[in-house]
Parts: structure tokens; sequence; C-alpha cells
């Protein structure tokens, strides 16, 4: 699928581009940035890192604010940053609430009407938009070395997407993530009006905290949580019932670090950013 290109802007020593595309997957245009490293540019094909938006959120919020592209700049990685939902599919009530509908997608594909036909998300995030980018940057991006991160529900993004896919990415890292969204409000309310009320069986095919219980291997997984954060403190992340999972089932390789004070927003993310690139550099490097 062609990109048009929004906007070109010089960073880092390298380039940010802002691009729009029509998705298959949602049957709307979609928005998603592309940081190309110096190195893009001149001639090598480079790992790429994807970041998953929290609850709001545009391509733009963390281009802008979370300093991902000095790191990656560094490092010879590319960042993508893709939209959150559907924008525009002009479904009955998608603007009423901030934690649902447009800028609340889930990464999930919704099977409940109205919303299945345009939110699939976890198609256009795992499947659509790499193959897109992979075919419009073919000899700038490698399509065999990808990892992922996110925050807040871009992290639980990121994780159901790695724990869904083995082999797919490399590493997987997060911010503040919802980790075990069957068993909070957020989650509730996203897993009830696109997957379906009565439907928890399939609830937990989203939520991190269940599906490591099946993983095998090294998880490969760095997650942040400021221990300032108002949504961690009541109880919409609930980190520590992913680690107590990961523990319970043999998993190694995930590094849990509270963050002391920080909070949910940029301040924090801009913070650590830094190590996340770190993270994913040294499995795409590997």
């Amino acid at each position: 699928m062609a990109f048009e290109t929004k906007a070109t802007i010089a960073n880092f020593g390298g380039k940010l581009l802002k691009l729009q595309h029509q998705s298959t997957s949602t049957g709307t245009p979609m928005d998603v940035n592309l940081f190309l490293p110096p190195a893009a540019l001149s001639g090598t094909k480079v790992p790429v890192l994807i970041y998953l938006s929290g609850l709001t959120c545009t391509p733009q919020n963390c281009t802008e604010k979370g300093f991902f592209q000095a790191h990656a700049s560094r490092k010879g990685i590319a960042l993508v940053w893709p939209d959150t939902s559907p924008r525009g599919a002009n479904i009955p009530g998608e603007t009423d609430s901030w934690d649902f509908g447009a800028g609340a997608g889930f990464y999930v594909n919704a099977t409940q009407e109205p919303w299945s036909k345009h939110y699939r998300m976890e198609t256009y995030i795992s499947e659509e938009l790499p193959s897109a980018l992979f075919s419009a940057f073919a000899s700038q991006l490698d399509k065999d070395r990808v990892s992922i991160t996110g925050h807040s529900m871009g992290g639980h993004g990121a994780l159901t997407l790695y724990l869904k896919n083995p082999g797919k990415y490399k590493s997987v890292s997060a911010f503040a993530p919802i980790a075990n969204p069957t068993q909070c409000p957020w989650g509730e309310k996203a897993f009830s009006g696109y997957l379906g009320a009565d439907n928890k069986e399939e609830w937990k095919k989203h939520d991190a905290t269940e599906l490591v219980k099946g993983w095998k291997g090294d998880l490969k997984a760095l997650v942040d949580v400021g221990t300032g954060d108002n949504f961690y403190k009541a109880g919409q992340l609930l980190p520590e019932n992913f680690e107590k999972a990961a523990k319970e089932a043999g998993v190694t390789g995930l590094e849990l670090r509270y963050q002391p004070d920080y909070d949910h927003s940029y301040f924090f993310m801009s913070t650590f950013s830094g190590d996340h690139v770190e993270h994913a550099a040294k499995y795409l490097f590997s």
C-alpha cells in the first residue's frame, strides 16, 4: 500500500517522515510516523523498533515528546509510531469517551458490531503496516530485525503482540503497561465493547498476564513503571500480576523496574527511552 508523505523533517541527523496510507484492515486512512536514522540514509538496511502509543494518543505525541530519536539515531535503528485506532470511521459513539473508540483501539481485532468492520488494530499493527513499510522502504528497513515497545495501552499492545507471535519480534519493552486488562476497569470496558461482555475466554487471548503463562524460553522483556503513577496506584496497570504469572510459569528474562516517584507522563518516558532503545539494540544487533 502506497504511502503519502505529509512532511519530511530533519531530526538528529536522520529524517522524520510523517506518512499516511489507506488501510485495508481498518478501511480508513491511517497516519504513521517513521524515523530513518543517518545509517538508513546512507544505504544501510537498519533494524526497526515499533512504538505503540497509549490512550488518546496519535503518532505525534511520542514523536515530539518521547526523545527516542536521539538514542535511535546513534544506534542506527529506525522508529515507527502508528496511530492508536482508526480515525473517521463515523461510528456512532466513537468519540464519546477518551478510553474507548477513537484513540483507544486497544490493539485488538473487534468482533462486536459496530466496531468489527473498522477496529482491526491487531491485524493492522502485526501484519498490514509492517508489510507496507517493508515494501515501500525495502532498501532502508530490515524486515528480519524488528522489536516492539509501547506505553500504557500501547504497552499492553506491545506485550500481547509479542507474546502472541513468537519469533516475529526480537525483544519487547513497555512503559507503564496495562499488564492485566481482564482485571482492570480500562480493559473491562474495552474488551466488553470490542470482544463482547460475556466472552471472557476471548479476553484472555489479549491479556499479557494470561499469555505469559504459555511462553517458552527467555522473555527478553524490559518493563518500567513509576511509583508515582496514579493509574498504577488505581489498579489500572497491575504489573505485579504479570510478574507473578511469569515467575509461576518459570519464565525468565523479565526485568521489571519500579522507578521512584515517576508518573504516567512523557516526563517518565523521555527519562527512560534511552534504556528501552538500548534494550532493543541488544537483541536487534545480536
